[in-house]
């Protein structure tokens, strides 16, 4: 099999070759049979932009649940009713995990598209 790139595309096929220490044909072929096993999914910059940004938001999420989560299981202020403070929290618990829900639905939806159609 024979692989042609412009100067520009061979350009970007060393530069990638040469991050893991490959030559460019080693790493040409080694893309090619992870997209063949369906082990890599080719996507585009911008999808893979989006989907960087879905895995932070996800992380950052995540993290906030579990600072709730402390911040529920925390003493009330002086004066402040203990149920009022652990119900809020909870609440907040809740919409927080229903916005971790939605960006994991978006980022499967996201990789469902990177999937060639049968």
């Amino acid at each position: 099999m024979n692989l042609s790139f412009n100067d520009a595309e061979l350009e970007v096929v060393r530069l990638a070759a040469g991050r893991e220490g490959m030559s460019p044909a080693s790493w040409a072929g080694r893309q090619v049979m992870a997209v063949a096993q369906h082990t890599l999914v080719p996507v585009s910059r911008d999808a893979g932009d989006v989907l960087r940004e879905l895995i932070q938001a996800r992380i950052h999420l995540r993290e906030t649940v579990t600072a709730l989560r402390a911040l529920a299981a925390t003493a009330p202020a002086d004066g402040e009713p203990a149920a009022t403070v652990g119900e809020s929290a909870a609440t907040v618990v809740e919409e927080t995990l229903k916005a971790v829900a939605r960006v994991d639905a978006a980022m499967v939806a996201v990789m469902r598209e990177r999937r060639p159609r049968s």
